[in-house]
């Protein structure tokens, strides 16, 4: 035992072995011997996660389907070098396959948090016109003369789609870490060993 979290009526234990979970299905981190730094980022990640969970467990319409879970299966095993690597990767942690009971459970809470977050935040954030232009006028313009100098900078109107996208990613992603912030303040939190 790692940790625990209690952010309400539900106390969430974290392993050992859900750090090592977790770094497996990370195909950029490496598996064995993992660092002391890279055990803490994982063990604040997973409670960030399990503080997502709890909330989105309160909300049964964010069960994921088998058809969500499969198709995020499958975009987890595209990160990977080769399906293999992916297959040796989930031995090397103890899944037999990724029809493994446990890991299929990691990836549906996985889904249910992304389905969570995309409702709770996703669907509520506005990026007014006013913003668009603000931004390409005093963000977008200034560093595309600094990377590409001589070139003609293209209108706001040939990069507007790209940047609301850029604009409403970066909403989501401040209202998710201020939520977390604020989960984090209310949760329970305790470290039981040390990593």
């Amino acid at each position: 035992m790692v940790a625990t979290v209690n952010g309400g009526a539900r106390v969430d234990l974290i392993t050992y072995s859900d750090l090592l979970w977790q770094i497996a299905l990370e195909p950029e981190t490496p598996l064995e011997n993992p660092s002391s730094t890279e055990l803490n980022r994982v063990l604040n990640l997973l409670i960030n996660q399990r503080l997502i969970l709890q909330e989105a467990e309160k909300l049964p319409t964010v069960a994921p389907t088998a058809e969500e879970v499969r198709k995020e299966i499958d975009t987890l095993i595209r990160l990977f070098p080769s399906p293999a690597e992916f297959q040796r990767r989930l031995r090397r942690v103890g899944f037999s396959s990724k029809d493994d009971e446990q890991f299929q459970r990691i990836i549906e809470q996985r889904v249910a948090m992304q389905k969570y977050l995309d409702f709770r935040f996703r669907d509520f954030v506005v990026v007014t016109p006013q913003e668009v232009a603000d931004y390409y006028r005093d963000v977008y313009v200034p560093r595309f003369r600094q990377q590409a100098p001589g070139r003609i900078v293209p209108t706001l109107e040939e990069v507007r789609q790209t940047l609301e996208t850029s604009l409403t990613q970066s909403k989501i992603a401040a209202d998710i870490d201020e939520f977390i912030e604020s989960a984090r303040e209310r949760a329970e939190i305790t470290i039981l060993s040390p990593v």
